[in-house]
Parts: C-alpha cells; sequence; structure tokens
C-alpha cells in the first residue's frame, strides 16, 4: 500500500482535530445537561391560571354545543283577573310542553362528534399560545444568560485596550510614537466603553422582561438543555401539526352537519296543561281541568339556499386539507433552516475552540518569555484576557444553538397521548 502524502497527513489531523474540537464543545459549557420538559412551571401563576380558565370555558363551550339537540322543557303559567260589566273573573292556565328532536338523519350523531372536534382544536389553540409564553420565557431567561457572558467578555476587551492604551502612552513619553495612535488608543478604549454600557442596559430590559412573564429569579434558575431533535421527532409530536389535523376533522364533520341539517327530521312532541277559571261576584264555583297531548313531527326542510351552504362547508374542508399539507411544507423548511443555522453556530464554536487552543499555547511560551525577562507583563495579562475571551465565545455560541433549537420546542409536545 503506498504511503500518505503528507497533505493527506494534515487532512487527517485536521479531520481528528475537529471531530476532538466537535467533542469539546460538549465540555466547555456551562449549560445544565438536564433533558428539558417544556413546563408551565416557567411562565407565572396568573398566566397559568388564564389558560386554565381558557381550557375550562372550552370544555364548557363543547358541552353546550353537544347537547344543543337536546330540547328544553317549557314551563309556562298565566295568571288574569278581569271585571266585564261588574263580574270579576279569575283565569289560570299552566302548562308543560316539549318538542323535542329524535331523529335528523345523522344529524344528532354528527352534531356531538363536531363538538368534540371543535373542542380538541379549541385545545390546541390554547397549547400553541401557551407553549409560545413559554418559549418567550426561556428564551429571555437564556438571553439573559448571554448578554451576561458578554458583558463579562466586553469587560475583557476593555481591560485589553486599557493595556494598549498603557504601552501606547509609555511609547508616546519615550518618543516612540507620535501622539495619533495614543488619540486612536483613548477612542478605542472608550468605544468599548459605551458599548458596555449599552449592553448593561440591554440585560436589565431583559430582566425586567423576564419578570413580567414569570414569578421565578433568573438568578437561581439554570438554563434548560435542548436536546437535537430529528426530522421524524419534530413532525410526529408537532403541535402545529396536530393542530391542523384536527381543524380537518372539525371541518370535516361540519360537511356532514350541514348537509344533515336538509335531510328529513323526526320531531316527538308533547304537553301537559292545566286551566281554572272562577267567577267571584256570581260566586260560581271554579271550573278547574287538565289534559295531555302527545304526537310526532315528520319535516324536511326545502331551502333555495342548501347547496350553497353544503358547498360552503365542503370548501372550507378542502382550504383545510391544503392548509394541513402547506403546513408540513413550511415545517419541513423551518427544521432544515435550523438545523442549518445551527450548524453555522457549530463552525464559530469550532473556530472558537481553535483560538483556545492558540492562545493557550501562545500564553504558555509567553510566561516562559517573560519569566527570561524576553517579554512584558502586558503581553502575558492581553493573551490571558484573549484567551478568556474565546471561551466565552463558545458558551455565548452555545446559547445561540439553544435559542435556535427553542424554536422548534415552542411547537413540539413529546406526550405521544395528549389529545
Amino acid at each position: 500500500m503506498p504511503k500518505a502524502t503528507f497533505e493527506e497527513q494534515e487532512r487527517v489531523i485536521d479531520s481528528v482535530k475537529k471531530v476532538v474540537l466537535l467533542l469539546l464543545l460538549y465540555t466547555t459549557t456551562l449549560i445544565a445537561t438536564d433533558d428539558i420538559t417544556v413546563s408551565d412551571n416557567y411562565i407565572s401563576t396568573l398566566k397559568q391560571k388564564q389558560f386554565n380558565y381558557d381550557y375550562e370555558k372550552n370544555s364548557e363551550q363543547s358541552s353546550l354545543l353537544e347537547n344543543s339537540w337536546i330540547a328544553p322543557l317549557n314551563l309556562s303559567y298565566s295568571y288574569s283577573k278581569t271585571n266585564p260589566y261588574g263580574d270579576v273573573q279569575i283565569n289560570q292556565m299552566g302548562a308543560i310542553t316539549i318538542d323535542q328532536p329524535i331523529f335528523q338523519s345523522g344529524g344528532i350523531y354528527y352534531g356531538i362528534k363536531y363538538a368534540q372536534a371543535t373542542k380538541k382544536y379549541s385545545d390546541y389553540s390554547v397549547d400553541v399560545a401557551k407553549l409560545k409564553m413559554i418559549k418567550d420565557t426561556i428564551a429571555l431567561l437564556m438571553q439573559i444568560k448571554q448578554s451576561e457572558f458578554r458583558i463579562e467578555r466586553q469587560k475583557l476587551q476593555i481591560e485589553n485596550s486599557e493595556i494598549n492604551l498603557a504601552q501606547k502612552k509609555e511609547q508616546y513619553l519615550s518618543g516612540q510614537l507620535d501622539s495619533g495612535f495614543l488619540d486612536t488608543a483613548i477612542i478605542e478604549r472608550n468605544f468599548k466603553t459605551q458599548a458596555l454600557y449599552d449592553m448593561q442596559t440591554s440585560k436589565e430590559r431583559l430582566v425586567s422582561n423576564f419578570t413580567t412573564m414569570s414569578d421565578l429569579s433568573y438568578k437561581e434558575l439554570t438554563i434548560p438543555h435542548l436536546e437535537l431533535l430529528s426530522k421524524e421527532q419534530f413532525l410526529k409530536y408537532n403541535i402545529s401539526l396536530k393542530m391542523a389535523k384536527a381543524k380537518l376533522k372539525r371541518d370535516n364533520l361540519n360537511q356532514d352537519v350541514t348537509f344533515a341539517k336538509y335531510l328529513p327530521r323526526v320531531t316527538l312532541t308533547g304537553g301537559y296543561y292545566w286551566t281554572k277559571n272562577e267567577n267571584r261576584t256570581m260566586k260560581i264555583g271554579a271550573s278547574e281541568r287538565d289534559y295531555y297531548n302527545y304526537g310526532f313531527r315528520v319535516n324536511m326542510p326545502i331551502n333555495i339556499n342548501s347547496f350553497q351552504d353544503i358547498e360552503v362547508s365542503k370548501i372550507e374542508f378542502m382550504k383545510s386539507a391544503l392548509l394541513k399539507e402547506d403546513r408540513v411544507l413550511t415545517l419541513n423548511s423551518m427544521f432544515e433552516q435550523v438545523m442549518q443555522n445551527i450548524s453555522n453556530f457549530e463552525k464559530k464554536q469550532i473556530l472558537s475552540l481553535e483560538n483556545i487552543e492558540l492562545y493557550s499555547k501562545l500564553l504558555k511560551d509567553t510566561k516562559k518569555l517573560f519569566n527570561a525577562g524576553y517579554k512584558t507583563q502586558y503581553d502575558v495579562d492581553t493573551l490571558q484576557n484573549s484567551l478568556k475571551i474565546s471561551e466565552l465565545d463558545s458558551k455565548i455560541f452555545e446559547i445561540d444553538k439553544q435559542l435556535e433549537l427553542l424554536t422548534l420546542y415552542e411547537i413540539y409536545v413529546n406526550d405521544g397521548s395528549k389529545r
């Protein structure tokens, strides 16, 4: 077998190096390693109660719709007193009547199923809104931690600018540099300091927003770690897609309900009646009697707009089918975009880890030269800060990856059996 060329050996070494760096990505991060369950514990108790009321409202509205075919039992009572020609007459009448549909060509069955499907769709709507709020709250938590890393990083950059400024002062006073270089160093230091103030302001704004969303203290919380999802997982447990399927089922049942409205129906009728008449002037004894009736009624509406009504429900169903398919395409595109973004952040992490390796070696060599008198404390401090900056870069990019994954977890619920 021919020996590998020098270039091939270099490529192999680079490949091995990148694999090692990728493995280091999971050991250099300070993010927790616990798997996340997208929990409503992140949002405040008041907001949780609001969503609970939404679920309760959906349940009550579903029951109302499910039982809408049950006719009310009508109770009536009337009392009248008249005195025509001086005769005082009192008339009383009471009745209990019912007009109950018992057959609607499948309309009752489909109406109940439609009510249940409507509740399922409405609950998914609440789920989506709640998950978005949870996602926004967790995103704020991640951004706060990321801003702390950036502030720490900026302070190190300011320290390096201070070191650079001190060096430029010494060189200027010794006549090695003109005032222009010193002025540039001062401007650079001031610019980075102003940027630090902006970062601190941005962090306080994030903290303020977080406190309106959650009862928890961001200082006591650990950033949850989101695992990578496969596309199959993402689509299988995607609540947005489940919602689209629930809407399709609801609209399909609505077709049946609409069609049944224009078919024959049978209604059971019945009533119990009571009357009492009394003439007080003539002192005639009161006459009182009661009676009942029952029967049934068959009717079929002939409506000129029935065809258009049925067509509207059919079109709505076909539109829901298209929306479901379109949602699948959108989710596939979202997944691919997130994976691409994560890949880019991983490349940046690899670069930062390569910098860590480079600065570590340079710092080690510089300390030796400093001890030998060939390098200054400025050189050691600058490289030490640069090493810490690269370490912070890796942590910042890791949170960027987590924020990308959070856009997937916003509509991902691995509950299997839920609804």
